[in-house]
């Protein structure tokens, strides 16, 4: 049988939980998908303002709008646009009873708790649809469904928390192969960029009293080599330096 089994209302910014329906199994089944609840509230600031998980046997979807979002676990065969449409009555009902103000500043988990008795009536109706008088609306949402489909979120974006881990598909496995081949250069400190200035100082430095050495051995036949091959060891030495900090950092 196609349900709606529990709802939650979750303010996106932290993830407190503003209402929720308090119907929903104590089994330890259930406990587990509210387990997802709770690492999706988590991430709902960096995922789409329309989405659906699916779990196995039931879908969570969720949809946000201006700071809120409006979560729903149903059976996987519940249809998509009723289980959207029950999520757009909850959020303009939400939105007509709550101030954006007082979701703002509220401070404790559950502070509007009394919001669950619409939920529960909404919930009962589109567990009933045959009762919907909502027929244009749910048109309506058919199509808006068809044009901006809900993103659908993979198992690997949730990562592992609470106990519940997911397994990383093939897609991302790779990506991250591809991330460690290409590891982002670290930006210089001001001890790394200090120490590049000296480096190259030196190396300029020992360049040019490798060159007045040369010299010299032109103008004199009875000059050391040592000394040349002491400069120019000296400017190898400090231009290998530099390229070593120059690998290393990146100056921005």
């Amino acid at each position: 049988m196609s349900t709606i089994l529990s709802a939650s209302i979750i303010r996106v910014r932290d993830g407190l939980p503003l209402s929720a329906s308090t119907d929903y199994e104590q089994s330890t089944g259930m406990q587990k998908y509210r387990k997802y609840f709770k690492m999706l509230s988590k991430k709902l600031a960096q995922l789409p303002d329309r989405c659906t998980l699916k779990t196995g046997h039931y879908n969570i979807n969720f949809i946000s709008s201006l700071g809120v979002s409006y979560m729903m676990l149903c059976t996987e065969n519940y249809p998509n646009v009723l289980a959207f449409s029950f999520l757009d009555e909850l959020q303009k009902e939400f939105i007509t009873t709550y101030s954006m103000m007082k979701t703002n500043t509220a401070v404790r988990p559950y502070c509007f708790i009394e919001f669950d008795n619409f939920i529960q009536r909404t919930k009962q109706r589109y567990n009933n649809p045959r009762s919907l008088s909502t027929k244009i609306n749910l048109s309506d949402m058919q199509m808006e469904i068809k044009l901006r489909p809900p993103y659908q979120i993979p198992m690997c974006e949730l990562g592992s928390a609470n106990g519940v881990t997911s397994v990383f598909s093939a897609d991302y496995k790779g990506a991250g192969k591809i991330s460690s081949a290409h590891q982002r250069l670290e930006p210089a400190t001001l001890s790394g960029m200090v120490a590049f200035i000296l480096s190259l100082l030196c190396g300029v430095l020992n360049l040019i009293r490798g060159f007045h050495a040369i010299e010299s051995l032109l103008q004199s036949d009875g000059e050391d080599f040592n000394y040349i091959i002491a400069f120019f060891l000296g400017t190898a030495a400090c231009l290998y330096q530099e390229g070593r900090i120059t690998r290393k950092h990146v100056f921005v």
